[in-house]
């Protein structure tokens, strides 16, 4: 499955980005820690080169901790085109939170104590971008949603820390060639519902649970046994939550959409979609 889904305002936005990067002293690029790699996108890191990079596994109570720890030691040992530094935050903690990424971007900075760095969040849509904005002002300026895009232009704001912080719009690239990574994207819910095929999705996550968190699946939704297939499992969802047409046929297209929302709501616990080569 390749996907191909680069809008309008995603161009605008790439373009936006790329001019203010010169002006900038660090950039913190958000990434989903339950998917990583997946999160992290190939144009941001064209467009960064040489600049110091955050990268912030944020999420990080919703994805397996020890995986994720994993994650942390992989980018920061990875050679880059410029110094990386790589935390895992929880937007529950957040205090704690920003007192982190504070001390990083002054870490990474390349200007001397006292002088105002300049940052820039930078990510895909729906990892959390505006969310760590309004942490570190400790207030609300930015919005937030729960939805892709939701930032649709620049915004900058400058924090009692002597950090002037810009947040952008969320940007996917122009063609995922990566089967599993562009399904693990839709499953994240980076991508806007009129974008992807719930049915298609829903099978690649719930082959995914069958082979890795089986437990989770039976207790979510009561099963008596552990379906077989993927395509099974569509169908005691479907049947377990009533998702029938006329002669007891499961409606599929619901009982994926249950599923993928279950998925988005965090209905699971805490898991992770991929782990590091490493691991």
């Amino acid at each position: 499955m390749t996907m191909q889904w680069f809008p309008g305002h995603m161009t605008k936005a790439r373009r936006a980005i790329a001019d203010a990067m010169p002006k900038n002293d660090v950039v913190i690029e958000v990434l989903d820690a339950r998917m990583p790699a997946a999160s992290e996108n190939p144009i941001l890191s064209d467009i960064r080169g040489q600049k110091p990079c955050l990268k912030v596994l944020s999420k990080s109570d919703l994805a397996d901790p020890e995986i994720t720890r994993a994650w942390v030691r992989h980018f920061e040992s990875t050679p880059s085109s410029g110094p990386v530094l790589a935390i895992a935050i929880s937007y529950k903690r957040p205090g704690e939170t920003r007192a982190r990424i504070i001390e990083a971007c002054k870490r990474l900075s390349p200007k001397a104590e006292g002088k105002l760095v300049r940052a820039m969040v930078v990510g895909i849509p729906n990892v959390g971008k505006s969310t760590l904005v309004n942490i570190l002002m400790d207030r609300k300026v930015a919005k937030v949603g729960d939805e892709p895009a939701v930032t649709k232009g620049q915004q900058r704001v400058v924090l009692e820390s002597g950090i002037i912080l810009s947040d952008n719009p969320g940007i996917l690239w122009p063609k995922i060639e990566d089967a599993d990574s562009s399904l693990r994207l839709a499953l994240g819910g980076a991508m806007a519902d009129n974008a992807i095929d719930y049915e298609t999705v829903a099978l690649f996550g719930l082959r995914f649970f069958l082979k890795h968190y089986p437990a989770l699946l039976v207790e979510r939704y009561k099963l008596k046994e552990l379906p077989a297939s993927a395509s099974d499992a569509i169908d005691a969802i479907g049947r377990r939550r009533g998702c029938l047409r006329s002669g007891g046929v499961v409606d599929r297209h619901k009982a994926s959409d249950i599923f993928l929302h279950d998925f988005h709501d965090c209905a699971f616990g805490p898991l992770s979609l991929e782990k590091p080569r490493s691991f």
